[in-house]
């Protein structure tokens, strides 16, 4: 299902953010180093520094020939690709920049804060249209719905909030993680929601509903990455116990465990993100231990 292909080195601090980009085989890694890295599956190696930055890179989002990058600072920079530079940074919150999504159907970009706020930007002038006091600490992690009618923010209480995506208005709490929410993201068929959180567990909440499903204590330690690869009915998951799970979107069904505990490649530190390419052909897997790798689907 999943072996190593390459693991690839360059950062020389922790890795918290990756994001591919509309460019096929391209992909962007930030943490905690002085710039944005790009990468090519294509050539499985190193491509150059994207973008400088001045602070620690949180989280990373490529839309429509943009990339939008969280710092630790609060400010959001935007990286041009016809114009091969940064276009702007502004000052989105007063605290680190934890998770960023952009909502295509009301062109809109979404900032989630260690501040507890969520602020909504226009993606037409970066004018500032709301700004929501989710919860009074972190806002780690947000999820939009397929049908793009909901926003989920995982938050730091433990709480996963469920928003109207038209008014903003909140619709439900979704109460059951013991300790923060470090992830979260929607079945591609919109069928559940899936929460991770620091007590190791994945909820699975029905749609759209959102009834708590099933509970799975999938690692040892906190769940930072849910992915769905794009055309199969599976779902891998990183940790910080170093290792990445393959389930079955539809069984729930543990197919595949990559650890170097397991004697396989691995992460030998914290794994804090995970993608596929949009072809479904790797996932990549970056975190605390500086490494790239990417693992071939067979």
């Amino acid at each position: 299902m999943l072996k190593h292909s390459k693991s690839l080195s360059g950062h020389q601090n922790p890795v918290y953010a990756l994001a591919n980009s509309s460019r096929p085989g391209i992909f962007f890694t930030g943490g905690n180093d002085k710039g944005i890295v790009e990468w090519s599956l294509e050539k499985m190696s190193f491509s150059k520094v994207l973008m400088p930055v001045k602070t620690s890179v949180y989280s990373l989002h490529c839309y429509n020939g943009q990339l939008f990058a969280g710092l630790r600072s609060g400010e959001i920079s935007i990286y041009d690709f016809d114009e091969q530079r940064v276009t702007t940074t502004f000052k989105a919150h007063e605290k680190p920049v934890f998770d960023l999504l952009t909502v295509p159907s009301k062109q809109e970009l979404l900032t989630a804060s260690e501040d507890g706020t969520v602020a909504v930007w226009s993606l037409k002038d970066l004018s500032l249209l709301y700004r929501i006091q989710v919860s009074n600490d972190t806002v780690r992690v947000i999820a939009t719905s397929p049908e793009t009618n909901q926003v989920a923010f995982g938050c730091k209480d433990g709480i996963v909030r469920i928003y109207d995506l038209n008014d903003y208005s909140l619709v439900q709490e979704l109460e059951k993680h013991t300790l923060p929410v470090t992830s979260l993201q929607y079945a591609p068929d919109g069928k559940y929601l899936i929460s991770g959180g620091r007590d190791a567990q994945l909820n699975f909440w029905s749609m759209p509903d959102y009834e708590l499903k099933e509970t799975i204590t999938a690692h040892m330690f906190s769940v930072y990455g849910i992915a769905f690869h794009p055309t199969l009915p599976f779902f891998a998951t990183a940790s910080q116990d170093k290792s990445i799970k393959l389930w079955g979107s539809d069984n729930l069904k543990l197919y595949k465990i990559l650890s170097i505990d397991k004697n396989t490649h691995g992460h030998t530190h914290s794994i804090n993100k995970l993608v596929w390419s949009p072809d479904g052909k790797y996932l990549i897997s970056t975190g605390d231990d500086k490494m790239v790798i990417a693992w071939e689907w067979e």
